[in-house]
């Protein structure tokens, strides 16, 4: 971690990066996060740190008083569940039987802007006695997006583990109800803002809700929807992949490990309590177990947060991104991002909606997964390490 100096740019409270060489659009929004006037203590970047939308995606920060729904961000509540299985890995691997079990997964989980066609009886997600203006929109839609896996960078991916173990991982969150709620507050957000003539520029789509207000209690109310919704989708999908499993193999499973990003909770840092906003940004109190995927043809990784209270005892959510989607599929060669998936199977790449080959989701796509890893060696230690075998992806953009 390195205290940044940004040129001549006014900052209110120093940036903490864990970063390295840290692009300069991120670098910019993290300047205007310093001087935004709810900002407590510092900045923290964590080391798959890229520009995103208002917030770099990889920071966190903790706010006296407000929350800012672009600092949680559209998808809230994406997450990941990790599940080890009773399978060895030398008496497992074979393509036959894992191809039979990745076509039962495709078979059973949408995948892109797919929902069910029949909705789930059976779930545990249950509305709240009040909800709000979102949820009520959406309240008839919400059961046909349960066990749904979405597109861009979520996926369903069967792994080896170190330990010896098959493993299966999903990456997905609350779909396009999250990006609905993000939405309409931060426009609700904008409104109260102009009307109070808030010094925070609107440019930095960076509004915010004083806590004290119907809007932020609504929105937080909605958030915390979302939230379990999230959860449950990936419960869901977790018990469509044990299935696929066991139609395939006999085996049992251990106890699935959850951890979500892209949300706001009060918590106690630096002697207050605050809002802890993480945007592609997890958890990793002392103990706490986590998970940090890579790209699609890397190692991900079960950790344990080591409590630093510098990154407010965050650590990354992934590898993070060198280029966006458009722009890999630009820079990017077939023939090495063939080579970069080389023994992994997968559905091979889509099209984009320019109708090109889509590389957005190509190992090259993304930062080196071990860079990121030694970066961050004072957040969190690695216990298992996770190569894919087999992926689930909607590999149209």
């Amino acid at each position: 971690m390195e205290f940044v100096k940004y040129e001549d740019y006014y900052m209110t409270v120093p940036i903490k990066s864990w970063c390295r060489d840290v692009e300069d659009g991120a670098m910019e929004q993290a300047v205007n996060l310093s001087k935004h006037p709810s900002i407590f203590h510092h900045v923290a970047l964590m080391p798959d740190c890229h520009e995103g939308y208002g917030m770099p995606i990889g920071g966190v920060i903790a706010c006296k008083d407000v929350v800012i729904p672009f600092a949680v961000g559209v998808d809230i509540s994406c997450g990941m569940r990790a599940v080890k299985t009773t399978l060895r890995v030398e008496s497992f691997y074979n393509p036959p039987t894992l191809k039979k079990i990745l076509k039962i997964i495709k078979k059973v989980v949408p995948v892109g802007y797919t929902h069910q066609k029949t909705p789930f009886i059976k779930h545990n997600f249950v509305l709240p006695e009040i909800i709000y203006t979102v949820t009520k929109r959406e309240e008839k839609k919400i059961p046909s997006q349960l066990g749904t896996l979405g597109g861009g960078n979520h996926f369903v991916e069967i792994q080896k583990g170190d330990d010896g173990h098959i493993w299966f991982m999903i990456h997905c969150g609350s779909r396009n109800f999250g990006k609905k709620i993000c939405d309409y507050y931060n426009g609700e957000a904008k409104k109260l803002n102009r009307r109070w003539h808030s010094m925070v520029d609107e440019k930095w789509n960076l509004s915010f809700l004083p806590i004290h207000t119907y809007e932020a209690k609504a929105y937080i109310e909605e958030m915390k929807v979302a939230m379990a919704f999230a959860f449950e989708n990936r419960r869901v999908i977790s018990e469509r992949v044990k299935e696929a499993f066991t139609d395939v193999i006999d085996c049992n499973f251990y106890e699935d490990l959850d951890i979500n990003h892209n949300y706001a909770a009060v918590e106690q840092h630096f002697g207050r309590y605050v809002w802890v906003h993480r945007k592609g940004a997890t958890s990793a109190k002392k103990g706490q177990k986590g998970i940090i995927p890579g790209s699609m043809g890397t190692s991900s990784y079960i950790v344990e947060g080591l409590g630093n209270e510098d990154s407010f005892k965050s650590c990354s959510h992934g590898a993070g991104r060198v280029m966006g989607r458009y722009e890999a599929s630009r820079k990017l060669k077939v023939s090495e991002c063939d080579d970069s998936m080389k023994g992994i199977i997968f559905g091979g790449w889509g099209k984009n909606r320019k109708g090109k080959t889509d590389l957005g989701e190509a190992p090259g796509a993304y930062k080196n997964i071990e860079e990121v890893m030694k970066l961050q060696k004072d957040l969190v230690i690695p216990l298992v390490e996770l190569k894919p075998l087999g992926v689930v992806k909607s590999m149209e953009g």
